[in-house]
């Protein structure tokens, strides 16, 4: 069984930098999708970047596009999210997220199928 556990969420004035972490643990294949999401209150959630574990095709929303970089440590088994120069509007809980054994080209929450619990990050003014 897959089982998703995020690290990394804490505060952080605007314009700074935080690195959040999804270790990822009963992953036997090579070949899934991962990416983060994010909910913020009263919104719905929204994907943020994906990557293939076996290399690279990085995809970004819109709204990260230039700021957050996603990557993957195969060694490791580990997603990780470097995000920077964030700003209040990124404040929200941040999701890690896999598919089950497939590649996905984008972000529709509803192609992921395993979830970790989340872990808050939130951007002060």
């Amino acid at each position: 069984q897959v089982q998703l556990v995020e690290s990394g969420g804490g505060s952080v004035q605007a314009g700074g930098s935080l690195r959040l972490s999804c270790a990822a643990s009963g992953m036997t294949d090579s070949r899934r999708t991962m990416g983060w999401f994010r909910q913020a209150p009263g919104k719905e959630r929204e994907g943020v970047a994906r990557v293939y574990t076996d290399g690279g095709f990085e995809y970004y929303s819109e709204s990260v596009k230039g700021r957050f970089t996603v990557s993957h440590d195969s060694a490791n088994n580990t997603l990780y999210l470097q995000m920077s120069s964030l700003k209040p509007e990124d404040t929200a809980m941040y999701y890690c997220a896999a598919t089950a054994s497939r590649v996905v080209a984008g972000l529709d929450k509803k192609e992921y199928r395993i979830w970790g619990q989340g872990t808050q990050v939130t951007v002060s003014s």
